[in-house]
């Protein structure tokens, strides 16, 4: 077997291999002599079958797999001997595509090497980190947003509005008979909230306490009662009583509402939610400038196959969020461009070199981090949370998608955690519009 370099440009490297005619019949014949214990042919016993009876019924079919086994061990032996980790699956082609049985077999080999990922000390980063601190403002801001969504009703005199309750008493019929859950006593029911079938509260508006009222009604085609569907009906309405919105107070009812003791507490659990809001957003921020400074210090050459594969990745999400009635892929190309490109070559170097740095220092992501992973994404398949488990249990691919994110924070906070870090008080607002630079600087120009 011969191993010979075609191509050595930068990152790109070209072999041609040639594996001898006599060793692939080597190949084969081993591999038969490993079969011929077990094999059986008309005349002859189990394990007796001659050599050369076998060559000539098995060798044909035999020859391809000890051909892409002769392959791919050279392929395995150059790179551990070169130390080469392809940044692709490599691109093989048959050099002598009018090869037959007895010629020796010559394949082309390309691909990119992943290039030498300089070292950093991380102790001479000098990084800012944001603090908020939870302000009284704050917390009384989201009470009244606890407050405004705990919505109670208050008696009221006079005509009933949209957006009020009443409570009500009501038959439906059918023919003059009244028909199956067509009634009920002491509903509370809002005005405008859709919540029964059109018509029945637009003609409830203006009613008031002890009115009585007969609503005639026609329910829908598609209705789900078979009975029903189409058909026009009255219901006989006795308002009981008419109750417009009102604010919840701001007491410890309300905090007992949300779980907690009392009002003093729910502040608490509300400064601590918060506190884990501002800390989460906080560390977007960090990271951003994180890899804002490694993007301007560190340097190397990036495989070239790698960013177009992400311009292009990038290009093409661009077009959908712009074009979201699109929903397949049978559209014009996508041609990337110069931003498209930019950005590419920022994804690519940060994720070739945290994932280098990651590798070093022996960062794992473990069955826990994976599993809470996997039940977060499992969330949003709601009573199909089993068959995602199994998904993800098969597919390489999607655990390798679930398992990057968690691998870079950890990275990142190792990072932080070496880094010269300085800790800054910002309020709020000032943290909010770091938040909204992370999207204007992320997005490319299209």
């Amino acid at each position: 077997m011969q191993v010979t370099e075609t191509i050595n440009d930068g990152l790109k490297r070209g072999y041609q291999i040639t594996v001898t005619a006599s060793e692939l019949d080597a190949k084969v014949t081993e591999k038969l002599k490993e079969a011929q214990p077990d094999i059986a042919m008309k005349g002859f016993r189990k394990g007796k079958v001659p050599l050369p009876l076998l060559k000539k019924q098995y060798g044909q079919r035999l020859l391809g797999e000890a051909m892409q086994e002769e392959i791919d061990g050279a392929m395995s032996a150059h790179l551990k001997e070169s130390g080469h980790r392809p940044a692709q699956q490599p691109s093989m082609k048959m050099a002598n595509e009018d090869w037959k049985e007895g010629d020796d077999v010559t394949v082309e080999v390309e691909y990119e090497a992943l290039p030498d990922v300089p070292e950093l000390d991380f102790s001479e980063l000098k990084l800012t980190r944001l603090t908020v601190t939870p302000d009284e403002a704050s917390v009384d801001e989201a009470l009244k947003n606890l407050a405004s969504s705990a919505q109670r009703f208050e008696n009221k005199e006079g005509a009933a509005e949209e957006g009020d309750q009443v409570v009500i008493d009501f038959v439906g019929k059918k023919d003059g008979e009244p028909f199956e859950g067509g009634a009920a006593d002491d509903y509370p029911l809002v005005l405008g909230s859709n919540s029964f079938i059109p018509g029945f509260e637009d003609q409830l508006k203006g009613v008031a306490a002890g009115d009585e009222k007969v609503l005639t009604i026609t329910f829908p085609e598609d209705y789900g009662a078979q009975h029903l569907a189409g058909a026009e009906v009255t219901f006989d309405v006795t308002v009981k009583e008419v109750k417009a919105p009102a604010e919840a107070e701001i007491d410890d009812d309300l905090a007992k509402q949300f779980g907690a003791e009392d009002l003093e507490a729910l502040k608490g659990q509300i400064r601590d939610r918060l506190a884990q809001e501002y800390k989460g957003a906080a560390r977007a921020v960090a990271k951003r400038r994180l890899l804002d400074v490694l993007d301007e210090t560190v340097s190397f050459e990036l495989p070239q196959g790698l960013v177009d594969a992400e311009a292009r990745q990038i290009a093409h999400q661009l077009w959908h969020e712009e074009n979201p009635d699109v929903k397949g892929h049978d559209h014009p190309t996508i041609e990337p461009t110069e931003e498209h490109v930019k950005l590419a070559e920022r994804r690519v170097k940060l994720g070739l070199f945290l994932a280098e740095v990651g590798t070093r220092a022996e960062v794992q992501v473990t069955d826990a981090e994976m599993t809470q992973a996997v039940m977060q994404q499992a969330r949003q398949y709601p009573g199909q949370e089993r068959q995602f488990f199994e998904f993800v249990q098969q597919n390489a691919g999607m655990r390798q998608q679930l398992q990057a994110p968690i691998f870079e924070d950890k990275v990142v906070d190792m990072i932080f955690d070496k880094a010269d870090v300085t800790e800054t008080e910002v309020t709020k607002e000032e943290l909010q519009a770091e938040v909204e630079k992370l999207d204007e600087d992320e997005a490319p120009a299209t």
